[in-house]
């Protein structure tokens, strides 16, 4: 009686569990019924629930710890029977001649039970796991696939590819909460929210081997983990252009991940692929109309005729901001050959560092007028401060022009879209850049004396009759190089020719920025002082003088003649000229090498 009233304990707490049809259960929820009935009912120690893992042919452990060993499948099991090993009674759980595992009964004393009982016992043991996990499979697929649907839907409204694997990931663990679930992503993914991601990569950690051929193949792979019982599945996440990442499962404790289960993911994982391929296609769309803007708004700036050097720093700029880059570089190669850095060029292009940058992308653009990708200089370059380089040639009618130099500290840094970019840009740029170098040195050449690099008579004449409208007070000072004739007469007019330069150079040092030097006419010379009274103008003239008589080779010496204007005078140039002429003349007649001021 004893027996029976044992049997039908078990039986009608199995039929309350099933009859609750309020709460969803879970498999470790079943498990924990099916185990903790039998240890009441049978008095026993412990009971331990060993799933049946087909991909090795082994019993595991459900959710215990190390302490329990990994069984070998027996092959006399039957239904309805118990199974004797080492003095242990197990409880076979098969259905449909399938089986689920194995329930070690420790402690369990037969000899309190008839074998009908027993019998009866291991039969509903079957019985009760069979339904609980058709009930559970149903529910299952029910909200599996309502989920696929919706998440499916969901996917394909987000346009940000992190908002993609994130509901994906948080879908996923939601619905199998016993697995682990991570990413394997490339390594220029840029992650801005809390996801599992590995490095995609070919080294063989972390599953990264299995990860590649998930992703290379397009394939679902599966391996087994023995020393920490762990069955792992690699989704691929596919679009329909490609692969876009892998997902990896993690069932932990020697839990199965049937195929069901993995078909699931699968599809899953396809819909998730196919958002992703969507979200990249927005983003590259976005980024090529950024990139076209980017071009369309440097050409129209170039094409304003801008100075050369706001021209460069605008470029700078855009391009610093463009491709958060840290140093913007610019050559341009003179017809001698020597290099020569525009205006606009960051801080770090004016330091000797930057000399071993501009050889090595030199010789290796003029091999072939291509540009440089390289993410990490490092290589060829030991120590430098930089790594990730991009250099384009400036090429015009086959000719290589210059090249633009892109440095950032970190490796790989720059992506190789942002080196199509900067190609692109620069091709527009080049001819813009070129017309505004040639504008300046055509200017330069029309306002500056050939020989002595000083300025032209006429910019000199009206630079002056600028600074009278503008300014309060002017020295003007014109210079006579003494006896010039006999000196082109005893050494010849090369050696006249050098020391003319000799003279504009030492004007060049012994005058201010803001203060202007011109070649007159000859071998005279002109010095004009803005906003400089007419003593200070007199001390430059003296000194002028004294430099000249001391650092010429062969040994010179100057005249000077000065004049002087303010707001109260007479503001008129050819007057202030001829009070000048007239002290030069003074100047010359009585002794030369001095100077003269005519008030």
């Amino acid at each position: 009686m004893g027996d029976q009233l044992v049997v039908l304990a078990i039986k009608s707490t199995f039929f309350e569990f099933l009859s609750d049809n309020h709460q969803q259960r879970s498999i470790n929820e079943i498990i924990e019924k099916l185990t903790s009935v039998l240890k009441r009912e049978l008095c026993i120690n412990d009971a331990v629930f060993y799933s049946y893992n087909k991909q090795i042919d082994y019993l595991t452990p459900f959710m215990k710890d190390n302490g329990y060993p990994v069984k070998a499948v027996p092959h006399d099991l039957q239904y309805g029977k118990l199974y004797f090993f080492e003095e242990q009674a197990f409880i076979p759980i098969i259905q449909n001649d399938t089986l689920h595992g194995l329930v070690e009964l420790k402690g369990l004393n037969i000899s309190e039970f008839s074998s009908t009982t027993l019998d009866e016992v291991v039969k509903s043991c079957s019985s009760f796991f069979a339904h609980s996990l058709n009930l559970v499979q149903i529910s299952l697929n029910e909200q599996k696939f309502k989920q696929l649907y919706r998440l499916t839907e969901k996917f394909h409204s987000f346009m940000n590819k992190d908002d993609v694997l994130y509901e994906l990931v948080t879908a996923l663990q939601s619905m199998f909460f016993e697995y682990n679930f991570y990413l394997f992503l490339s390594h220029d993914h840029e992650n801005h929210v809390d996801l599992p991601i590995k490095d995609l990569g070919f080294d063989h950690q972390d599953g990264n081997e299995m990860a590649m051929e998930a992703f290379v193949t397009g394939n679902v792979q599966r391996s087994f983990d023995k020393k920490n019982r762990q069955t792992i599945v690699y989704t691929p996440l596919k679009g329909k252009q490609g692969v876009y990442g892998v997902l990896q499962v993690v069932a932990n404790h020697g839990l199965q991940f049937d195929d069901e289960n993995v078909n699931f993911v699968a599809m899953l994982a396809n819909a998730a692929g196919t958002a992703l391929e969507n979200a990249q296609l927005y983003e590259q769309s976005k980024r090529l109309i950024k990139d076209l803007q980017l071009i369309n708004e440097t050409s129209h700036r170039l094409n304003k005729n801008l100075r050369l050097t706001d021209t460069m720093t605008y470029m700078s700029s855009r391009i610093l901001d463009s491709f958060n880059a840290d140093e913007v570089g610019f050559f341009y190669i003179n017809h001698n050959g020597s290099i020569q850095i525009f205006p606009g060029s960051t801080n770090f292009f004016n330091t000797d560092e930057v000399k071993q940058y501009i050889q090595y992308v030199r010789e290796k653009i003029e091999k072939d007028l291509e540009g440089l990708f390289i993410g990490d200089i490092t290589t060829y370059i030991k120590d430098s401060p930089y790594s990730s380089v991009m250099a384009v040639p400036m090429v015009q009618s086959e000719n290589l022009k210059g090249f633009a130099l892109v440095l950032h500290k970190d490796a790989y840094h720059f992506s190789f879209d942002m080196f199509k970019l900067l190609q692109s840009l620069i091709h527009h740029s080049t001819l813009a850049l070129t017309n505004s170098l040639l504008r300046e040195e055509l200017e330069t050449l029309v306002k500056t004396d050939h020989l002595t690099q000083l300025f032209s008579r006429n910019y000199f004449n009206d630079f002056i009759e600028s600074s009278m409208q503008k300014d309060r007070q002017g020295t003007f000072v014109l210079i006579d190089i003494d006896n010039f004739k006999k000196i082109n007469d005893t050494y010849g007019h090369q050696i006249g020719d050098e020391v003319l330069v000799q003279v504009a150079n030492i004007i060049k040092n012994n005058i201010r920025e803001n203060d202007i030097g011109a070649r007159w006419g000859g071998e005279e010379l002109a010095v004009y002082l803005p906003q400089v009274d007419l003593a200070s103008g007199i001390s430059v003239a003296e000194r002028i003088v004294k430099r000249v008589r001391e650092n010429t080779s062969p040994m010179i010496t100057i005249s000077c003649g000065v004049s002087y204007w303010n707001v109260e005078n007479d503001k008129n140039f050819h007057r202030l000229f001829s009070r000048a002429d007239k002290a030069l003349y003074v100047a010359k007649n009585e002794g030369k090498n001095q100077v003269i001021v005519q008030q």
